[in-house]
């Protein structure tokens, strides 16, 4: 029943926002690359439904990709990458975490980057899958390395396109906020608020229409129906963020790993309310992948000297590159 009205929801017209599309609390409305289906889930006493994309290549898999995305991304944003992987021979599972996008969002739902991996190795094990690739970008770099260090036997390598969580914030002096007050911020959330943020923290001042796109879907999901269930969710999770950095676990990696970092990124969470002097040292991402690299044992640094925060979005042909010469390092 829960899969039929799902279903449902997704057949209904989208409604029209002053600034753009409305879309359902699951992003009903908006189109996936590919078919998506639900892997349902009992975790927290909730009977949950975690959304993924599963795209086998035409012959016999080579290995298996997972992809995790970010937390103003969607497994959907992953689209100009899953067609290469595939050509290449890799199976791919893109998921939607719980508490984003198509998948559930239970309104109690005690997040951690420990309890999301648990949720992704499940997904994996119902799928008959005992070891994978996972790439994770921004929280899903905290979230892939998380899932290394819990299942390491299962991570066949880490790739992290520029991931989160390289610094404590909070250590560094970010003032701490309530989960309220992060409701109080994600209730603010608009197009133009979504596009000055990431203009000028993800993409140096750049803006395209690609760009524009992703930035839709997610300001889409605020303009619906479920505004208040999607900032409530959106709130937990950034709370989640800034109380667990992976920074101090790093040297404890133990797969081969690969990072992908976009130079001209700048994303810091907390930031704004971080002191003048402060805020100026956040998310220096040119020293920060290269602090990462050293402190993961043997690990690789790819650097985009003009990229941003997500260079899988901003120049698919040059970071696919980079990755299919990733992946094809480790067999």
């Amino acid at each position: 029943m829960r899969l039929l009205a799902a279903a449902l929801l997704a057949c209904l017209p989208v409604a029209a926002a002053a600034d753009g599309p409305a879309y359902g609390p699951r992003l009903e409305g908006f189109a996936y690359p590919y078919p998506v289906t639900m892997f349902t889930l009992d975790s927290q006493q909730e009977h949950l439904q975690m959304a993924y994309m599963d795209i086998a290549p035409a012959g016999a898999a080579v290995g298996t990709v997972v992809l995790l995305h970010g937390k103003n991304f969607c497994a959907a944003t992953w689209q100009a990458s899953i067609a290469p992987l595939v050509e290449a021979g890799y199976r791919v599972i893109a998921p939607d975490q719980i508490g984003f996008c198509r998948s559930s969002k239970p309104q109690g739902y005690q997040y951690s980057f420990a309890q999301l991996a648990s949720n992704t190795h499940a997904l994996l094990q119902s799928l008959g899958i005992t070891r994978a690739h996972v790439v994770g970008h921004s929280m899903g770099g905290m979230l892939a390395t998380r899932y290394a260090l819990l299942y390491p036997q299962q991570t066949q390598q880490l790739v992290l396109v520029n991931p989160i969580g390289l610094e404590d914030w909070q250590a560094l002096g970010v003032p701490w906020r309530s989960v309220d007050a992060w409701y109080a911020n994600e209730l603010k959330t608009s197009f133009e608020s979504i596009k000055r943020y990431q203009q000028e923290v993800y993409y140096d001042g750049q803006w395209t229409p690609t760009f524009e796109h992703w930035a839709r879907m997610q300001a889409g999901l605020y303009a619906g129906t479920g505004r208040q269930t999607v900032a409530w969710a959106q709130a937990r999770a950034s709370d989640m963020v800034f109380n667990q950095p992976v920074v101090h676990e790093l040297g404890n990696v133990s797969v081969p790993t690969t990072l992908l970092i976009g130079q001209k990124d700048r994303t810091a969470i907390g930031r704004d309310l971080a002191p003048s002097a402060l805020k100026a040292r956040l998310g220096n991402y040119p020293a920060l992948g290269r602090s990462a690299a050293a402190a993961i044992p043997g690990a690789t640094l790819v650097e985009f000297a003009e990229l941003g925060h997500s260079p899988q979005v901003q120049d698919p042909a040059r970071f696919n590159a980079e990755l299919l010469k990733a992946l094809r390092t480790v067999r």
